[in-house]
């Protein structure tokens, strides 16, 4: 073999190592003529296609090869997309809104009261898992409501054959800040929205109920990474910032400072240990928050794709936003997220 052939050769396999994976919330993401909040009106067979071609323009530039999402209605609907993406429906794995009558989890239901979350990926799933139920650990008393012991949008783990090497992807979407009011039975309000007592009242439920839910994924990612060398990968909607109490909770990046030892079972932002950080410095953000500009959508990596970690598997090449569709009105968006995507290399 002559040299030129070797390095083509010998190029063309690192590039086979290299993997894009990217997080997106959907916006609602459901079939036509069929109703998801009560306050909302179901997609007209016109809006629906007009929500899967505006979606399918903002992903087709992420061009990755694993997609986590938030706030899918249907199955079905996903797998519309997928295959516009260049995907199989059989590569799209979302059991909270599986539109097949056979399912345990939904009886053919798919998502109802809250949407679910899902993956797409051309890599093989080697297993799978959602978590419904808190370590009691985790479990908090909401305020005038009693114990807090379930996700309210169950996180979905996969475990994935990337290039020979098994990595766990979980997509999570955390309570929102959004004030959280008494409500009976039958959903009718308790409490009055224009009282702005009762607001910081509302407010710290929120708080408490993603807190919650931070710390039981948490206790749940700590049994994987503790004194292990296997990857994982975390990403999706977190509802607050990068160095939020909740997302800390989460990620304990900061613990790393004064412990070394705890790399061991921290997360990483992804856009912090890019190994081309530098370019990409102070243009991010994901979401506008009242108008202000946030990166709530993350993806964090365990120790095992930092470049220079001792037990460094591969690392985080780039890390890209892609937000210019945020500008538009809001009825002319098909998201009000950014998507953020991770190029990454194994060894």
């Amino acid at each position: 073999m002559s040299q030129n052939n070797r390095f083509h050769k010998n190029k063309a396999q690192e590039m086979d190592k290299i993997f894009y994976i990217a997080t997106s919330n959907l916006l609602n993401f459901a079939l036509p003529n069929r109703s998801y909040y009560d306050n909302m009106q179901p997609y007209t067979n016109e809006q629906y296609n007009r929500k899967l071609n505006g979606l399918y323009e903002l992903l087709k530039n992420a061009k990755s090869d694993i997609y986590a999402f938030q706030e899918v209605w249907d199955e079905k609907a996903l797998q519309d997309l997928a295959l516009k993406l260049g995907f199989e429906p059989s590569q799209v794995l979302a059991p909270m809104a599986s539109n097949d009558p056979a399912s345990t989890l939904t009886l053919g239901q798919r998502a109802q009261d809250t949407p679910a979350l899902a993956i797409i990926t051309k890599h093989k799933v080697l297993e799978w898992q959602l978590l419904t139920d808190f370590p009691e650990l985790a479990v908090v008393d909401i305020p005038d409501e009693g114990p807090y012991r379930r996700f309210n949008r169950p996180p979905l783990v996969a475990t994935l054959e990337v290039y020979g090497q098994p990595i766990t992807v979980i997509t999570t979407h955390l309570k929102s800040k959004r004030p959280h009011y008494l409500r009976d039975a039958q959903g009718n309000r308790l409490e009055d929205y224009d009282d702005p007592l009762l607001r910081v009242r509302a407010k710290l439920r929120s708080l408490c109920m993603r807190a919650a839910e931070a710390a039981a994924l948490r206790l749940f990612m700590v049994d994987i990474l503790h004194k292990t060398r296997h990857p994982l990968i975390l990403l999706g909607d977190m509802n607050d910032v990068t160095d939020s109490v909740t997302t800390q909770l989460l990620a304990e990046t900061s613990e790393v400072i004064y412990d070394k030892a705890m790399r061991d079972v921290a997360l990483f932002d992804a856009a912090q240990v890019q190994t081309s950080y530098g370019w990409m410095k102070d243009v991010a953000y994901t979401h506008l928050y009242q108008g202000m500009p946030e990166v709530i959508d993350q993806l964090f990596v365990s120790e095992e794709f930092l470049v220079d970690g001792k037990f460094s598997l591969g690392e985080v090449e780039r890390v890209d936003y892609f937000n210019d569709h945020l500008k538009q009105d809001y009825e002319d968006r098909f998201s009000d997220h950014g998507i953020v995507r991770a190029k990454i290399k194994l060894k």
